[in-house]
């Protein structure tokens, strides 16, 4: 009779440490699984928050820009908005002081003229390049872009004096309210990426596509975003009735190379009482 012997190296193991080792592997697994789902889910959200923040961002940046427009000058079209930023501001001298001798350099609306001194003192003197306003309408005949009430700011100026090409201004402010401004500013949203245009010369008609944008002389061009959804995407602009306020409101759809996708919804208003 031929007898088994087992040698230690051929030992197995028992049911006993299989369903041992199967109960450690399934809490590992477990583990396993609490992590990472948390660990991804986290991850989502620091995609879907970078996502949101540079919505947000966007529509801040322009928001802020547009509240120091020139009233009247907001320009919207599609996806474009086009506005001139008040750089300062304040009120012309209207009559001279005669209760001695006739003194003082009054803006005049009955001719040409080419200074007026200012009420009370700018905080920064206006520079040459750029331009001051008295009384923008935007309608015919007392339009900024058709160059009707804007005229180039002269050497010589200082915050207590206003000095300017000759002009004769066609209107009166009844608050006797004057604006320095610079160039135009143009939010374009393109495709899929949203650009700011600066650093160009006013033009009679607003400037409505990229390539006409992209050909104007000293143009600067910056992009705010990509991943803009700019079909879905717009910018409307709804004047107050009494033309003293308006409301422009923004709405930003962008996704992220994982497919999702945020909406933004921003109100800004604008004053154009000038």
């Amino acid at each position: 009779m031929t007898t088994l012997r087992h040698s230690p190296g051929m030992a197995g193991f028992t049911l006993i440490e299989a369903i041992m080792v199967i109960v450690i592997t399934a809490v590992l697994g477990a583990l396993v699984v609490s992590f990472v789902n948390p660990l991804k889910g986290y991850f989502d959200a620091t995609r879907r928050a970078d996502l949101g923040d540079v919505a947000d961002t966007t529509l801040r940046r322009m928001a802020r820009e547009l509240h120091t427009a020139l009233p009247n000058s907001v320009r919207v079209n599609g996806n474009f908005v086009e506005f001139l930023p008040t750089l300062s501001g304040g009120r012309y001298r209207a009559v001279q002081d005669c209760s001695a001798a006739c003194t003082g350099d009054a803006l005049i609306f009955t001719g040409p003229d080419t200074g007026f001194d200012v009420i009370g003192a700018l905080s920064v003197a206006p520079v040459v390049g750029n331009e001051v306003v008295v009384y923008n309408l935007g309608i015919a005949g007392d339009d900024v872009y058709a160059g009707d009430n804007v005229a180039s700011i002269a050497p010589g100026s200082t915050t207590g004096n206003v000095k300017f090409a000759s002009k004769q201004f066609p209107f009166e402010s009844p608050s006797n309210r004057f604006q320095i401004i610079g160039g135009p500013v143009t939010y374009a949203c393109d495709v899929t990426t949203f650009w700011r245009y600066s650093g160009y010369a006013r033009q009679p008609g607003q400037p409505t596509s990229i390539s006409t944008l992209d050909g104007l002389a000293g143009v600067t061009k910056s992009r705010l975003a990509t991943g803009v959804d700019c079909a879905l995407s717009n910018i409307t602009y709804t004047s107050g009735v009494t033309q003293r306020s308006g409301l422009i409101a923004m709405r930003l759809k962008m996704t992220n190379a994982s497919g999702e996708s945020v909406i933004l919804q921003h109100q800004v208003h604008v004053d154009n009482v000038p």
